[in-house]
């Protein structure tokens, strides 16, 4: 019975463990997003399309 508990415990505090590691992640993710279009945006405005 306390290896159940044991596992049920261990499985808890590694999805809890995962879901903090995921948020930096997805943070640092989306600020590299935010940069490269912000980068493309100053980009298209010191060269714009020639057309």
């Amino acid at each position: 019975m306390a290896g159940i508990w044991r596992d049920f415990l261990t499985a808890l505090v590694e999805a809890v463990r995962r879901r903090d590691t995921q948020a930096p992640r997805d943070e640092r993710r989306r600020a590299v997003q935010r940069l490269a279009e912000q980068k493309i945006r100053e980009d298209q405005r010191e060269h714009p399309p020639e057309g």
